[in-house]
């Protein structure tokens, strides 16, 4: 009687598997790039709030590391001096920890959105270098400190060399000069001495941003600064930058002893007002129609352009995946991306790997079945 009942779960079994009955779970990204390197996503507060519940799935499904969009800048979590708001900053690591994934903290010290009491006195005055570093420290140590841990690596400076490798003439280098980099790392390390660091910035492919980075990562080196990473900002268009060199930085920066993380990728397929636009917020453009084509959606040779694109970096990525440790889209679906605001407002663009329906586009089982693969 034993024997016949094995017989019949076994039976019964074989028959719903080739009925469908028994799904077989598709790969991920996070499978297809598991022992190479994190997947990560920017999540956003409707995300973080479990509100959108398409794009949490996605997330959940396809992603180990999450990165706070905008939660985390400065001007949100200090908007007044003295009075901090953790709110959906507690709960983006809450949802970080309770799904296994690698916390990225973004960003501490960055010239755009930073709350404009940060470098005033009451008259509207710039402060004096000294008042600037104490709110430098402050900011810092009790925003690291509060997720001591929890938060496993920091963007701690953002965006502070020009295209020509000079340094930004922002109001923490107006005041503080070439030091403020320098404190923020320390500052950062205090806090958290097990946290990872970053340096993060965009067009890290221009040859004169490029040694502008290594430069300064150098002389923080020299001085004996502790930074872990370097972030390379992902923002793509259809023909800038070129891979190759793409390449050449993300080498050269390897070169300096640092982790190499792919931050904020997409790849917008809008035509550009300006080349040299970059990724600068502060760069905003007059909507006009010819820059808008794709407002009733996306041409099929225009989409197989795009996912070419995605799958060649994708297999540059993998190429030095001993080099990578990280490779964050900025966002989860095309709705979500910051390009259809940006550098001019009301657009329609499609450039993250999932659409605006939470679907995958067809170049991320591309991507899945490359890295795949490999293993």
């Amino acid at each position: 009687m034993k024997s016949f009942k094995l017989f019949t779960i076994a039976l019964i079994s074989v028959l719903l598997v080739n009925c469908g009955a028994v799904e077989q779970k598709s790969p991920t990204l996070k499978d297809a790039f598991d022992g190479k390197f994190y997947i990560g996503t920017a999540l956003n507060a409707d995300q973080i709030l479990e509100e959108d519940t398409g794009a949490v799935r996605v997330v959940k499904a396809h992603f180990n590391s999450i990165t706070a969009e905008n939660i985390m800048k400065s001007e949100i979590i200090q908007p007044i001096e003295g009075e901090f708001d953790f709110d959906l900053a507690d709960k983006f690591v809450e949802f970080g920890e309770k799904n296994g994934m690698k916390i990225i903290g973004h960003t501490l010290v960055w010239h755009s959105q930073a709350p404009k009491w940060f470098f005033v006195d009451e008259q509207g005055n710039d402060v004096s270098p000294e008042i600037l570093k104490e709110r430098m420290k402050t900011h810092i140590t009790t925003f690291v400190s509060r997720y001591k841990g929890r938060v496993k690596g920091w963007d701690v400076v953002n965006e502070c060399i020009n295209d020509d490798g000079s340094w930004r003439n922002s109001k923490f280098y107006q005041i503080l000069g070439e030091d403020f980099v320098r404190y923020a790392f320390e500052f950062a390390h205090e806090a958290d001495p097990d946290a990872e660091l970053y340096y993060n910035d965009y067009s890290m492919a221009n040859p004169g941003r490029r040694q502008g980075v290594i430069n300064m990562v150098k002389s923080l080196q020299e001085q004996g600064v502790r930074i872990d990473g370097i972030g390379m900002q992902g923002h793509l268009n259809m023909d800038y930058p070129s891979i190759e060199e793409f390449e050449k930085s993300l080498l050269a920066f390897a070169d300096l002893g640092v982790q190499i993380m792919i931050t904020e990728l997409d790849l917008s397929v809008l035509p550009s007002p300006r080349r040299d636009v970059g990724a600068n917020v502060a760069s905003i453009f007059e909507y006009q129609k010819e820059i808008n084509p794709y407002a009733d959606g996306l041409p099929e040779d225009v989409q197989e352009k795009q996912f070419k694109r995605y799958a060649d970096f994708f297999r540059l990525f993998l190429k030095h995946q001993d080099k990578i440790d990280r490779v964050t889209l900025w966002g989860v679906n095309d709705a979500q991306s910051w390009k259809n605001d940006w550098p001019v407002n009301g657009r329609t663009d499609y450039t993250l790997l999932f659409d605006r329906n939470n679907n995958p586009k067809p170049v991320v089982e591309t991507i899945i079945k490359e890295a795949t693969a490999e293993n």
